[in-house]
């Protein structure tokens, strides 16, 4: 048997999968901590454990350059397609949304990349900047999908981190309900999402991933502001370590 190692070493998580043929067969997942090259170590092992061949290991994300035992760094656009590809074949279109940057990748009728766009400058519209609002307000990211159910959304007017907890403590103050901010913020993230989709003439079918991707009226909203459909996966988070673990695979083969 021919395994294959990715990880996916990102600003807030350090995702991994061990992958054997197009099967995934392990997946690691755990916040990124101060030292990055821990959680890689701790993936590499967790992944490796008790099989008879060392597997091609592929690093990819923000930390792919921290250790020295890689067989391969590439880049997270590269992976990115290549993942969702197999999470959801025929996908056209990948809205990435992580912790600290969001990403559009456009594949052509094949998958083969075809044009990008990336915006890893401003935390407004990620998963950082969906944290911090919902700690002011009380509440944890794993929650909204209950608390915003069924809930209008009040407009919020800035999208800088900054400036938008300031604005819904000021709107907590005037006595706006809690769940009504959340939703507006989630709303204000997926129009400008559906705004930066909407640079690279996105087309159907586009598979929504990162750790954002989890929160379903995000991705609810997004598909009301992009008109087209969002789709999403269980392992959706998992898409860049996925692809890094193929291109590794395609590697290993080569050699």
């Amino acid at each position: 048997m021919t395994y294959s190692i990715g990880i996916d070493s990102g600003s807030t998580a350090t995702k991994g999968i061990l992958l054997e043929g197009n099967v995934i067969r392990r997946r690691f997942l755990c916040p990124t901590p101060f030292r990055p090259a821990d959680a890689i170590a701790q993936a590499w092992e967790t992944l490796q454990a008790g099989l008879e061949n060392r597997p091609f290991l592929t690093l990819t994300g923000y930390g792919r350059q921290l250790v020295d035992y890689a067989d391969k760094q590439v880049t997270e656009i590269s992976c990115h397609g290549l993942g969702a590809r197999l999470l959801a074949p025929g996908t056209r279109t990948v809205i990435d949304i992580g912790g600290q940057d969001s990403k559009v990748i456009q594949l052509d009728d094949d998958g083969n990349l075809s044009d990008f766009l990336m915006n890893d400058k401003c935390a407004a519209g990620t998963g950082r900047f969906l944290d911090v609002i919902s700690r002011t307000l009380g509440a944890s990211v794993e929650q909204l999908d209950t608390i915003t159910a069924g809930v209008e959304p009040h407009a919020i007017t800035s999208m800088c981190t900054v400036f938008a907890e300031s604005e819904v403590i000021s709107l907590r103050s005037a006595g706006i309900a809690p769940e009504a901010i959340l939703a507006g913020v989630i709303n204000a993230m997926a129009r400008r999402s559906a705004n930066f989709i909407g640079r690279l003439s996105a087309q159907a079918p586009l598979l929504f991933t990162g750790g954002v991707s989890h929160c379903h009226a995000f991705a609810r909203m997004l598909e009301d502001h992009v008109g087209i459909p969002v789709h999403t996966h269980p392992d959706a988070q998992f898409a860049g370590a996925i692809g890094a673990a193929l291109i590794g695979q395609r590697q290993g083969k080569r050699q």
